[in-house]
């Protein structure tokens, strides 16, 4: 067939832009140009990225951000940003500020716990099994030993390892369901390969065992799980009621709105998944900037979101004896050794900004972010409306789309610091400008 290669991995960096260019692109001189441009001028640095994934071509850039002036549990932080939406940063670092005299973030770690599961696929007799399983428990977690003796040294390893009978689900569906504590590293491969080991000590000794003839349990597949419910932090913020009262807007109604907001939040999806998805920005921002991985972060909070049968809200909010609660609780599987926390200059740089959080910090530091977030989105939508500050954040966006030179930038941001910004606003304000 056209365009297929073979051995397309063994090739050069050189080799592959010059395929890539020869077959994918319409201008190749420019494209090589580009993609050279991207390459980070330090070629150690460079080889460092290079070698993250396979087939690296060049670098793919987002900006690297902080939010300053959060006061979490009576310690200020910049927090690192890495995103490319052009209000996120603002709205965190609005959001820090207005908490700053007001008594800041306070925040707590709940628990730590990491799940992982080995999937049975078994049609004997579920007694059978389960004898099998309890006779050789402590045969299943000597076997990884070797694998947990440094994770056990420093107080973590494995808490928990039960057989469970999920046929009700799934004909013959049985299941390995391990607690881990990963401590400081995020865990997935500590978790993977004891999961792995346990799954082959189990088969060995299964298939030497006559207690199940004919029907030998099989393992399907081992594998962590990125939904971690019991891997739990909580960030909040109170203040008295008066102290919302800002311009001509009453710090009661403000607060009435703003639970009314997170009222529809719990009962429209449409809306909750809107609502969190503002709170990921914030999140996500984190979690790229610290090296972690955000689509397991992202899945797990989805889920977390939807664990009592409907998607709803994470935040939620209250008003007691004439004081205004926000909170969130949510669970964040993160790591501060491992994976890129050594080799990603910027991810290094991230964590030493944050002092060099544990992983505990780093989760209350995270969830902190989406709180802020969520905070700023809320409380624009009560008030102003969301788009008056966005579009005026989106502004500079427009005017590079548009070609706008430094001098035309000046001025139309000028222009539009009282005017509405919108994509037709803009391209008419710069058409009259150029006449």
């Amino acid at each position: 067939m056209k365009n297929v290669i073979s051995g397309f991995s063994k090739l050069t960096k050189e080799q592959k832009i010059e395929w890539l260019c020869t077959h994918y692109s319409n201008n190749p001189e420019e494209t090589i140009a580009l993609l050279n441009r991207y390459n980070n001028s330090d070629a150690e640095v460079q080889k460092i990225h290079d070698e993250f994934i396979e087939n690296t071509l060049s670098n793919y850039y987002m900006p690297f951000a902080v939010a300053p002036n959060f006061l979490i549990d009576q310690e200020v932080y910049a927090i690192p940003m890495a995103i490319e939406e052009s209000s996120v940063v603002a709205a965190a670092a609005k959001a820090a500020k207005f908490w700053l005299n007001r008594g800041g973030f306070k925040t707590e770690v709940i628990q730590t716990e990491k799940v992982g599961q080995i999937h049975l696929n078994y049609s004997g007799d579920p007694l059978i099994l389960m004898d099998f399983f309890e006779t050789h428990r402590k045969d299943l977690l000597n076997s990884t030993s070797e694998i947990t003796k440094n994770m056990r040294a420093r107080g973590g390893g494995i808490l928990e390892m039960k057989l469970v009978d999920k046929t009700a689900q799934l004909k013959d569906y049985f299941q390995i369901h391990m607690c881990f504590e990963t401590l400081d590293a995020m865990g997935a491969n500590f978790i993977n390969s004891c999961l792995e080991q346990v799954a082959k000590t189990f088969e060995t000794l299964a298939e030497q065992s006559t207690q199940f003839e004919p029907h030998k349990p099989k393992v399907i597949m081992s594998i962590l799980s990125n939904y971690v419910p019991n891997c739990l932090v909580k960030a909040e913020v109170s203040c008295p009621i008066e102290e919302l009262t800002e311009n001509d807007i009453d710090g009661q109604e403000f607060a009435e709105n703003f639970l009314t907001a997170l009222q529809i939040a719990h009962a429209e999806p449409y809306r909750a998944v809107t609502h969190n998805k503002g709170i990921m920005n914030g999140i996500d921002a984190v979690v790229i900037a610290t090296g972690n991985d955000f689509r397991a972060v992202e899945a797990g909070v989805h889920a977390y979101a939807a664990r009592k049968g409907a998607y709803q809200s994470l935040t939620h909010a209250k008003v007691e004896e004439g004081n205004f609660h926000f909170w969130i609780e949510l669970p964040l599987a993160l790591g501060t050794v491992g994976g890129l926390t050594k080799l990603h200059p910027l991810v290094r740089l991230a964590l030493e900004i944050l002092r060099n959080p544990s992983a505990k910090d780093l989760m209350k530091i995270t969830a902190v972010a989406g709180l802020a977030q969520n905070f700023a989105a809320v409380k624009s939508l009560v008030t102003t409306g969301i788009q008056k500050g966005h579009m005026k954040m989106h502004l500079l966006n427009i005017l590079n789309g548009f070609g706008a030179t430094t001098e035309e930038k000046n001025k139309l941001v000028a222009h539009f610091k009282n005017e509405t910004v919108s994509n037709a606003a803009v391209q008419k304000a710069l058409e009259e400008l150029r006449k």
